[in-house]
């Protein structure tokens, strides 16, 4: 008997569509009472509109006990002084408008989140907790790939929810996790593994047909849930963050990655400006291979780490093409798909993997010596059995449209006998070979979060190409425990991109926490991707750390002696990128890694590096700083990439962005005029009170009225308006 005819049902029964979302929460409180452990999904994927519901009702009747675990819950962007509300007010209507709002989160910022409600997360937005004491304590510090078994068995999730797409499948209903396998599959196994065990768990899932429907491990059948809520209501605006700005920095660090990636490879990375820089210096790579020699030639890339481009990388083109294997799935992703770049395709087999990575079978080239090959590698037996038969037609080796039955193949009205041992049924068999593999993959993804037109192009895509995005549990995509042969093959030469805040001399990475012990996001999954890349044979770990930050009196270097705490150990350093260099630490001995790292470092600190390395010998009192490397100031760095800004590379926005271009003037004018003011807040005050006494700039004028200070009202809001002049001019943008 399947374990799930045993399970217990909220209304005795799976897949119950509905729209009643209050009676929805009425029953789910009558069957597994007031104490209530919720888990969702991180990011996009939650259910809001059942989160909100079960938040209100537990929010009325203090005898609800309610736990809200999850991660990444994702806020519309207000902004806090007046300044920054006339800036992101707009913008948030025009790209938010229609979103729902978590309503934990509205009551959280506001500090009345109520006594009965916790919210427990495994990752949060860095920075986002800082000064939360009760986000500090509920904070849930496991690996991307333990959470849901920390949820479940020791906090004891009795309540799942999670955002969902559907589809009509050969004439059955069809459900899609969409945009978060990552946890959810793991979390959907264990509640109905408790179910079975007599247990009372509820899983639900809220449709929204705006929700891109992803294949793989995404697509789920009725059964698996207890209900499902759809209706109009249900299919509001997704979630899309804008993206935000490459700095300078970020363009070097990208270039210097880009450099590390080898053609035929695979690729990890993030969201945010350090994976479109990535993506740009790749891009750029492979679409303007000229330029893109030239430019790191003049960056002195090819003299000064030759080898390790020659080890590990590479500076042609990509006519392999590269697979992701990533857990979010990421816009920059996507901007390489249309580049031409992500195309080289996995298959979930080994011995077709073996082929496919040795040349001796392609996409388009399945040779009739196929079945041979197969066979040598373990991947067929010779009496072709009804599994090799679907492999076989699954991949497209044989050729669609044939059937299976009692060890005979049918082509029609056509009979073949399967058994291959004798060559002329073998002969006969190659009669029947497909033209082309079919069900390659580009790329395994966990979940994705990205800006509307992200969406928007998963959804125009034809069924078949958009399957071609597999999503996945991160069990599977974040290490390779569970089928280590195949997912090694599948992702060989894996570059795995990560970042992080600070880095010590003895290669040890700072990324999720202070040394005051204060959680500043969260380990996610990095720690799992720094694991494969060091089983993988051919792999390698990149961590990207911007060499300082802060300004003037705040400056600091990220680059440190040691620090208090570290969410990557010593042990497992590979290679650390900063806008200065590359730092290859895989083997080196404890003094090399210390000299590799302050090669790298800001050269404003690397003094001080030095004398506390020696002092604590782990350097040789002898040893000097290259001259090469003692040039590293944001001043060469700011030159050498605005020099082909000027051309029109390393845009600020490499794949365009939601925001209208006065928005990016007026946001980034303020951002540097912040920054100006940390190293000089006498000049500062003296420029905003010279510009009190001046009349307004004409050319400020489209600014001003963006923000609506064309007329200020007050003394209040006449401030504001030299402020946003001074922004401007300090800028160079009027």
């Amino acid at each position: 008997m399947n374990m799930l005819d045993k399970s217990i049902h909220m209304y005795g029964r799976t897949g119950v569509i509905t729209d009643d979302v209050v009676k929805v929460v009425d029953d789910v409180i009558n069957y597994v009472g007031k104490e209530i452990n919720f888990a969702t999904s991180l990011g996009l994927g939650k259910s809001v509109l059942f989160i909100n519901e079960l938040y209100r009702r537990a929010k009325e009747d203090p005898s609800i006990k309610l736990k809200i675990m999850t991660a990444l819950s994702l806020e519309i962007p207000k902004g806090k002084s007046p300044l920054e509300k006339r800036l992101v007010g707009p913008l948030s209507e025009r790209l938010f408008g229609g979103c729902p709002e978590l309503e934990y989160m509205i009551d959280l910022r506001a500090h009345r989140l109520p006594k009965n409600i916790e919210l427990w997360e495994f990752y949060s937005k860095a920075g986002s907790i800082m000064d939360l004491p009760s986000q500090q304590r509920r904070h849930l510090p496991s690996n991307y790939t333990h959470v849901s078994r920390d949820a479940y068995f020791t906090q004891n999730t009795n309540v799942f929810g999670q955002m969902m797409s559907c589809r009509e499948i050969n004439g059955k209903m069809m459900y899609s996790m969409g945009c978060n396998t990552d946890i959810n599959v793991t979390a959907n196994l264990f509640l109905n593994q408790g179910k079975a065990e007599g247990k009372k768990r509820v899983i639900i899932g809220e449709v929204n047909e705006n929700l891109p429907f992803m294949y793989g491990d995404a697509v789920y059948e009725a059964d698996q849930f207890d209900v499902f809520l759809k209706g109009p209501e249900f299919n509001y605006r997704l979630f899309g963050p804008p993206k935000d700005a490459v700095t300078i920095k970020d363009h070097m660090i990208g270039l210097n990655i880009s450099a590390l990636v080898k053609d035929g490879g695979t690729l990890q990375v993030g969201i945010g400006a350090l994976g479109d820089a990535i993506v740009a210096g790749l891009d750029m790579r492979h679409t303007q291979n000229d330029k893109y020699n030239e430019i790191i030639n003049d960056a002195g890339l090819t003299k000064q780490y030759a080898s390790l481009i020659e080890e590990f990388g590479g500076t042609g083109t990509f006519e392999q093409g590269l697979y992701g294997s990533s857990e979010m799935f990421v816009d920059a992703f996507m901007q390489l798909y249309k580049k031409g770049i992500l195309k080289r395709k996995v298959y979930d087999n080994i011995a077709v993997m073996k082929l496919v990575n040795e040349g001796k079978l392609s996409e388009n080239n399945i040779p009739e010596n196929i079945l041979e090959m197969l066979f040598e590698y373990d991947g067929i037996h010779l009496r072709l059995r009804e599994k090799d038969f679907k492999m076989l037609t699954h991949f497209g080796i044989l050729k669609d449209g044939l059937t299976y039955k009692d060890g005979f193949i049918y082509d029609g009205d056509k009979e073949y006998n399967a058994d291959i041992h004798d060559p002329n049924n073998m002969a006969e068999i190659k009669k029947l070979l497909g033209k082309k593999l079919k069900n390659g993959q580009i790329i395994l993804g966990g979940f994705y979060l990205g800006p509307e037109s992200f969406y928007k192009t998963l959804n125009e895509m034809p069924e078949e190409e958009r399957a071609q995005f597999g999503m996945s549990g991160v069990e599977k995509v974040n290490q390779l425990y569970g089928d280590s042969e195949l997912r090694t093959l599948q992702r060989k030469g894996g570059r795995f991109v990560n970042s992080g805040m600070m880095a010590t001399l003895n290669g040890a990475i700072v990324s999720d926490q202070l040394e005051d012990g204060r959680i500043v996001s969260g380990v996610g999954g990095q720690f799992n991707f720094v694991a494969m890349a060091h089983a993988i044979p051919d792999a390698k770990l990149i961590m990207a750390i911007r060499a300082t930050r802060g300004s003037g009196k705040t400056l600091r270097s990220n680059i440190v002696f040691n620090y208090g705490h570290c969410t990557v150990p010593k042990y497992w350093r590979d290679i650390v990128i900063t806008e200065y260099g590359i730092a290859h630490l895989r083997g080196l001995s404890e003094e090399q890694v210390t000299q590799e790292m302050i090669k790298v470092a800001d050269s404003r600190f690397q003094k001080q590096l030095l004398e506390k390395a020696k002092k604590h010998g782990k350097i040789e009192e002898s040893w000097e700083i290259p001259e090469e490397c003692k040039n590293n100031y944001p001043e060469r760095v700011d030159s050498f990439i605005r020099k082909y800004q000027a051309e029109g590379y390393f845009k600020q926005f490499p794949y365009g962005t939601d925001l209208l271009q006065d928005e990016v003037v007026i946001g980034g004018s303020l951002k540097g005029l912040l920054a100006y003011k940390a190293s000089k807040p006498v000049s500062t005050i003296f420029k905003l009170v010279t510009e009190m006494i001046k009349p307004v700039p004409k050319k400020a004028a489209p600014y001003l009225k963006r923000m609506d200070l064309e007329k200020p009202a007050n003394f209040g809001e006449r401030f504001q308006q030299k402020t946003v002049i001074v922004a401007l001019k300090n800028a160079g943008r009027i």
